[in-house]
C-alpha cells in the first residue's frame, strides 16, 4: 500500500515538473519573439477578429411566427424530424429532397468551386424561397423575417462547414438579403451563423425529440430496403412505409408513444408479401455522409437505381454516425488522460473529471444501442446489429490512423473490411461528391491498399457532380455484374450443400416464414446473399450433418 501511495505521489510530482518545464519553454519563446520584433521594428498588433456583418437574431419571442426550414437526411427522417420539432412547439417545414433543379439554382447564385452538397443544399433553399415569392406571392420581407434555415456543418478538412458566408451570398444575390442561417456542427453543438439567439433551445426535450425521430427513421429505412427487393406485389413496401411514416409523424407531433406507433407499423409491414428466394446481390453503400444518405439526384438516386437493377441495398444508419461521434470523444479523453502537463485546451480535461466523462459516454452509447434495439424489435427488424466502434477502430487503424479526423474517418475503412472479411455484402460502393477531400482521400487512396489486401472485394468508388449520371451508373453496372454472378454462385453452392435443387427446395418449404414472411429475415453468418442464407437455415438435418 505504501509503495502504491509513493508511486502516485511520484507521478504527481513528475507531472508538475513537466508542466513547469513546458511553462519555462513557453516564456522563453515569448521573450525571444518580443526581442526579434523589437530588433526588426515589427510592432505587436492585437489580432483583428472577424465579426459577422449580419447579426440578425432568432429569439424566443420570434418562435411562434418563425418557420424553421430544414432537411438533408433521408426522406423518412426529415419527415419525422418535422413531426418531432412540431411536438415540442416549433413551426417546421422540411424542404423537398434536393434535385437537379436545386443544383442548377445553387450554381447560378453560388461561387465556383464549391462541393456538391453545398450547391444542392443552398440551391434547394433558394428554390423554395423563390417559390414562396414568385408563385405564392409572399413578400420578400415576410420571407426573411418569418423563416430560419437550419443545416449541417462539418469538421476537419471538409469545406462544407465553411460555407455559411456562401449561403448568405447566394441568398443575397437571389434577393433575400439578411436571411438567417444556422449551422449544426458535427462537433461543438449548434451555433448560429448569423449571431447569438435563444429561439432554438438546445434542451433535453429538443435532443430527445431529434434522437427518437432519427432512430425511428433508421429502422424504417432498414426494413424497407430489406423488403422492397423481394416484394411480390410491386409498390407494396412503399405503400406500407408511407402509412408507417404518417403514423410515426403523428405520434411525434402530439408527443405520443413512438413504441406504440412502431408496433402498429409492424402490423402494416407484416402484410407485405415477399419471396426471399429471389437471388439478389447485396450492395453496401458507404462514403461521404451526405452523398450516401440523400435519396435524390445528389447521388444519382443510387439506392433506387441499384434496386431497379436487381440488387438488395444495405444502407448505413444515422445512429452509427452518432455512435462514431461518441467514440471519438471517448478516444480523445483516454489519450488526454495520459498527458504529462496541464491540459487546459478548449477540449481539455483541466478542472474536469475524465472518469465521469467516460462513464457518461459509455452510458450514452448503451442508451443509443438500447433504444435502437427496442425500436428495431418493435417494428420487426430482426438480425440487425449496430457496428462495434472499438472493433472498427482496431481493424482499420493500420490503414488509417484513428487520430485522423474528417468525414467518417477510419470508420469508412472499417466498413469495407467488415463487409468483405465477414461476408456481409457482395459489393461495396463508396459514394462521395466531386472534390470531397476527406472521403476522396479515403476511398480513392487508402481503400486501394485495403483492396490489395482483400483482392476478393468488389469495391467501386464513384464521385457525384450532379450531372454525369450515365457515367457513374455505367461504372456501377460493371461491378454489379460481378456481384450478381457471385450471388448466383453462392446460392448454387448453398443448394448443393443442402443436397436439393431449387425446385425441390421450394416445394419442400412452401409457405415457410423464412421465405414468404415479411418480418422473418435469415441471420446465417458467413453468407452475404439473402437467398443463400435462407437455404442454409432451412437445410434438412441429414444434409446439415453430411455437410
Amino acid at each position: 500500500m505504501n509503495r502504491s501511495v509513493e508511486a502516485r505521489e511520484h507521478a504527481v510530482v513528475w507531472r508538475h515538473e513537466k508542466a513547469a518545464a513546458f511553462d519555462d519553454i513557453e516564456q522563453e519563446l515569448g521573450r525571444y519573439e518580443r526581442q526579434q520584433r523589437a530588433r526588426l521594428g515589427l510592432p505587436e498588433e492585437p489580432a483583428a477578429h472577424w465579426h459577422d456583418p449580419n447579426p440578425k437574431r432568432f429569439t424566443r419571442a420570434q418562435r411562434e411566427h418563425t418557420t424553421l426550414l430544414c432537411g438533408g437526411l433521408t426522406q423518412a427522417q426529415d419527415l419525422l424530424i418535422q413531426g418531432a420539432l412540431r411536438g415540442i412547439g416549433y413551426r417546421v417545414k422540411v424542404l423537398d429532397t434536393p434535385d437537379n433543379e436545386a443544383l442548377r439554382v445553387g450554381r447560378e447564385f453560388g461561387n465556383r468551386g464549391q462541393c456538391n452538397p453545398t450547391y444542392f443544399t443552398v440551391g434547394n433553399l433558394v428554390k423554395y424561397l423563390i417559390h414562396l415569392r414568385d408563385e405564392q406571392g409572399m413578400a420578400t420581407s415576410e420571407i426573411v423575417d418569418g423563416h430560419v434555415f437550419v443545416t449541417a456543418g462539418a469538421c476537419g478538412p471538409c469545406r462544407f462547414g465553411t460555407y455559411a458566408t456562401e449561403y448568405r451570398k447566394a441568398l443575397r444575390d437571389a434577393g433575400f438579403e439578411g436571411f438567417r442561417v444556422m449551422l449544426f456542427q458535427q462537433q461543438g453543438g449548434l451555433r448560429q451563423a448569423c449571431g447569438e439567439g435563444d429561439g432554438l433551445e438546445l434542451n433535453r426535450a429538443f435532443f430527445f425529440a431529434l434522437l427518437r425521430a432519427v432512430m425511428a427513421g433508421d429502422v424504417l429505412n432498414a426494413i424497407g430496403y430489406r423488403l422492397r427487393p423481394y416484394e411480390t406485389v410491386p409498390g407494396a413496401t412503399d405503400a406500407a412505409l408511407e402509412r408507417c411514416k404518417a403514423l410515426l409523424h403523428d405520434a411525434l407531433a402530439r408527443r405520443g408513444s413512438v413504441a406504440v406507433a412502431l408496433w402498429r407499423c409492424r402490423r402494416l409491414l407484416h402484410q407485405v408479401a415477399v419471396d426471399r428466394l429471389k437471388v439478389k446481390p447485396k450492395v453496401c453503400i458507404i462514403g461521404e455522409f451526405w452523398a450516401m444518405t440523400t435519396e435524390g439526384d445528389g447521388n444519382y438516386r443510387l439506392q433506387r437505381f441499384l434496386e431497379a437493377e436487381g440488387a438488395e441495398v444495405d444502407v448505413q444508419p444515422v445512429t452509427a454516425w452518432l455512435l462514431y461521434n461518441l467514440w471519438q470523444v471517448r478516444w480523445d479523453t483516454l489519450r488526454r488522460m495520459r498527458l504529462p502537463g496541464l491540459d487546459d485546451a478548449r477540449q481539455g480535461l483541466a478542472g474536469k473529471h475524465p472518469l465521469r466523462r467516460l462513464a457518461v459516454l459509455r452510458a450514452a452509447d448503451f442508451a443509443l444501442r438500447g433504444v435502437f434495439g427496442l425500436y428495431a424489435t418493435l417494428v420487426g427488424l430482426t438480425a440487425h446489429r449496430l457496428p462495434d466502434m472499438d472493433e472498427i477502430a482496431t481493424i482499420s487503424h493500420q490503414y488509417y490512423d484513428n487520430h485522423l479526423r474528417g468525414g467518417e474517418g477510419h470508420m469508412e475503412i472499417g466498413k469495407l473490411i467488415q463487409s468483405v472479411d465477414q461476408r456481409k455484402s457482395h459489393m461495396v460502393i463508396s459514394v462521395k461528391p466531386f472534390g470531397c477531400m476527406p472521403s476522396s482521400g479515403v476511398s480513392d487512396g487508402v481503400q486501394s491498399l485495403v483492396t490489395e489486401k482483400y483482392p476478393q472485394a468488389i469495391f467501386c468508388a464513384i464521385e457525384t457532380t450532379g450531372d454525369g449520371a450515365v457515367n457513374a451508373q455505367s461504372r456501377v453496372m460493371l461491378d454489379l455484374f460481378k456481384a450478381r454472378r457471385l450471388a448466383r454462385e453462392e446460392y448454387a453452392e448453398a443448394l448443393r450443400s443442402s443436397g436439393e435443387d431449387e425446385e425441390r427446395f421450394r416445394r419442400r418449404n412452401t409457405g415457410h416464414p423464412a421465405i414468404c414472411g415479411a418480418l422473418c429475415y435469415p441471420s446465417a453468418k458467413g453468407l452475404a446473399g439473402t437467398a443463400a442464407r435462407v437455404v442454409h437455415e432451412l437445410r434438412v438435418p441429414s444434409a446439415t450433418a453430411h455437410a
